[in-house]
């Protein structure tokens, strides 16, 4: 039976140190070991109790070494579970002495913590068991109180006193008061931050506390999954971000980080308010639209027709005609005036030389406004043939547009006709009629 009792408090003790590795909740595990005291004395005379129970010299037997280990687990609520073995030598049994007797115990036990997280930690346990004196056996129910000492999370000092009954009469009912070493375990914290898994929000990352294990790369207060910008430090208002320069953009969304600017804009500035932002617009500090990069568009000839819709940006015209001059009476009238002194060889529609000063000024004119197109019309006498004058018409009117186009006369805004002698000014009848019918007209087409 000794060795028996022996190898099962050997296995207790395997079995505690063997589960360190087996477990993944907070310490839930208690493995205890030291000495235990065995006293026989106050069990058999009540009048005694209170002034004997603690008589270490006269009653108390003690092993002087590591007596007793005992295993616990916790399940919950401040119960726990476990066993003890423990081994003593009895001398003094009461009053009497005697040969030193074996004793060993095993027993079950269940325990109730009062607080939870504290220093010191009070219990009571009840249960049972059964023990040996001299190779006697019986077994036992047991009660008893006791507290812990936490030095550390997971060590401290353990004391408790026990009654164990037995019913037995030769059993040996007594008292056993234990004091020792508790060492908590069983917890995992795979990242060792110092938060078991169990309650490790992030059990594979070291972390903080405040955060339930979960990190805070950038020390901004804000932990990482809930930080928009993890490596870097910056406020709960930007979601964790920094805003360098304080325009209530985040420097990740903002263009123009370290330039307090507006959130339509990414968070560039606009000094002109133009709705361009300062670094696309050429002109930052001159209200103007984005077509045109932020610039007013320009008016070159100051007719009140913004260039983009100036048909003659570089000749002052009227809003009527895109920009452009209009061509009045009086200017038409001075045209065909000049175009009434083009002279011809006779029969002919080839120019004559001293045309050329007339034609200075009848391009002139056209210049002025480059956005009208003109019929250039050729007259003749109602003398000869009425099949030759109607050729000779669209000759000399061709003659004309041609040497305009040539003096670089947009050909797109000039045509060509001949009417022959239809269209007569003057009575063919007399010579000065006949003269002011043979003619060349430049009219405005409208």
């Amino acid at each position: 039976m000794k060795h028996l009792s022996k190898l099962l408090v050997a296995a207790l003790l395997f079995a505690g140190f063997n589960s360190i590795q087996a477990q993944d909740e907070n310490n839930p595990w208690q493995v205890s070991f030291g000495v235990n005291a065995i006293d026989t004395y106050p069990t058999g005379d009540g009048s005694s109790f209170g002034n004997q129970l603690f008589n270490a010299n006269d009653h108390w037997n003690i092993l002087p070494s590591i007596s007793y280990i005992g295993l616990s687990k916790s399940v919950g609520s401040g119960f726990s579970v476990g066993a003890r073995g423990s081994l003593n030598k009895i001398s003094k049994l009461g009053d009497t002495r005697v040969d030193d007797l074996s004793h060993y115990a095993l027993d079950g036990t269940i325990k109730y913590a009062f607080l939870k997280n504290t220093m010191i930690d009070p219990f009571l346990e009840v249960g049972g068991g059964y023990t040996w004196v001299d190779e006697i056996g019986a077994g036992t129910v047991n009660a008893g109180v006791g507290f812990n000492l936490w030095f550390t999370e997971n060590v401290g000092l353990t004391v408790q006193t026990s009654y164990k009954h037995a019913f037995e009469d030769y059993g040996v009912k007594h008292w056993q008061h234990m004091a020792g070493i508790a060492v908590k375990f069983g917890g995992t914290d795979t990242d060792g931050d110092g938060i078991y898994d169990k309650d490790d929000a992030c059990p594979e990352v070291a972390g903080l506390e405040a955060f339930n294990g979960c990190p805070d790369a950038d020390g901004d207060g804000i932990e990482d999954s809930k930080d928009s910008c993890p490596n870097e430090a910056g406020s709960k208002e930007m979601n964790g971000c920094p805003d360098a320069d304080g325009d209530g953009i985040a420097d990740k969304d903002d263009e123009c980080p370290n330039e307090a600017g507006l959130a339509n804009l990414a968070g560039c500035p606009d000094a002109d308010g133009d709705g361009v932002a300062d670094k696309n617009d050429e002109c930052p500090n001159e209200a103007g639209p984005a077509d045109n990069n932020g610039c007013p568009w320009p008016d070159k000839d100051g007719d009140g027709v913004l260039d983009k819709d100036d048909s003659c940006p570089d000749v002052a015209g009227t809003v009527a005609n895109n920009g452009c001059p209009e061509v009045t009476e009086e200017v038409q009238k001075q045209l065909n005036d000049y175009a009434k002194t083009i002279l011809f060889d006779t029969g002919k529609s080839s120019l004559k030389p001293e045309s050329t000063s007339v034609f200075v000024d009848i391009i002139r004119i056209l210049n002025e406004y480059p956005n009208a197109k003109f019929a250039v019309e050729g007259h003749t006498d109602s003398s000869g043939g009425a099949k030759t004058n109607q050729k000779l018409s669209e000759s000399r009117a061709n003659a004309v547009r041609d040497f305009l186009v040539a003096e670089g006369i947009g050909s797109d805004r000039l045509t060509a006709t001949g009417y022959g002698e239809d269209r007569p000014i003057a009575d063919n009848k007399t010579s000065k009629g006949r003269r002011e019918n043979r003619r060349v007209e430049i009219n405005l087409i409208k």
